[in-house]
């Protein structure tokens, strides 16, 4: 794929060899935060010939729309980092329901300064293991989805299976994350999903969770970190300035793209 997108011809360890040696640069926001969501991926780690795989966290956060990023079993970082930016008097914090993104959340702000969210449709897809009639079922999510949470657990109450009981517990668990997201949707107030650094983290898994690939512990923080930058147009100068591709061509649509971003001149002396 980096063949057809940049039209450069090498060797696939030459993209590993380029992310070990680089030092990725933090983004930093250049307007206030208004929304932020946080989750969390897996990745297999490298052991001993005839030991089990281990798999260990990283945690993604997502700046809506003004940047991602990825830490590997480094919440310190990712706290420092996200406190470290410009944020709103009100930040929205937007996670699902597992206990790590909102321990993350809690030390990002001042309690009075994060207005906590939980993702819609991690609310919703607990619902259809609670059982019961469908008619039942839809009017829960009538409910939850007008922030009604005392009077969707009363749908729940007769029920004595341990399914309904845990949703009911769930709901309790998140009652002040759960908003009217009718009403937040309708008038933009926020975002009620945490899609955006969902996807984050699915592009890393994609390029990670390879058949039988094992990483190595040491290169795993830059490897996460730099899968968020895979397409981005730093990369390119430093492909465009390493000695070992002077044997490559410059294809049109390189040209094209090079010429949009401004240093068509700089390609073109190393071709």
């Amino acid at each position: 794929m980096w063949s057809y997108l940049q039209g450069f011809m090498f060797q696939p360890i030459h993209n590993a060899r380029l992310v070990h040696r680089r030092e990725f640069k933090r983004p930093t926001a250049s307007e206030q935060v208004q929304e932020l969501s946080v989750d969390g991926g897996k990745i297999r780690l490298r052991t001993p010939l005839g030991e089990p795989c281990s798999w260990r966290d990283y945690k993604g956060v997502r700046l809506h729309e003004q940047g991602t990023q990825a830490f590997f079993q480094d919440n310190h970082t990712l706290v420092d980092w996200i406190n470290s930016q410009p944020l709103a008097e009100i930040v929205t914090c937007v996670g699902d329901g597992h206990d790590g993104v909102w321990n993350i959340i809690r030390q990002l702000a001042p309690e009075q300064k994060r207005r906590e969210i939980l993702d819609w449709d991690h609310l919703i897809e607990n619902r259809p293991n609670v059982g019961g009639s469908i008619r039942r079922l839809r009017k829960a999510e009538s409910l939850l989805w007008r922030g009604q949470v005392d009077e969707t657990q009363a749908l729940f109450a007769n029920m004595t299976h341990k399914q309904a009981h845990n949703f009911c517990d769930y709901l309790e668990k998140h009652r002040h994350r759960i908003v009217n997201y009718e009403y937040f949707q309708s008038e933009q107030i926020c975002s009620i999903g945490s899609g955006a650094v969902e996807s984050a983290v699915k592009q890393i898994d994609r390029r990670t969770k390879i058949s039988g690939a094992q990483w190595n512990i040491k290169n795993v923080p830059k490897r996460v970190s730099s899968s968020m930058r895979l397409f981005q147009w730093s990369y390119l100068e430093d492909y465009v300035s390493d000695r070992s591709l002077a044997k490559v061509t410059c294809s049109p649509l390189l040209e094209h793209q090079c010429d949009r971003i401004g240093f068509l001149d700089l390609v073109r002396c190393h071709f």
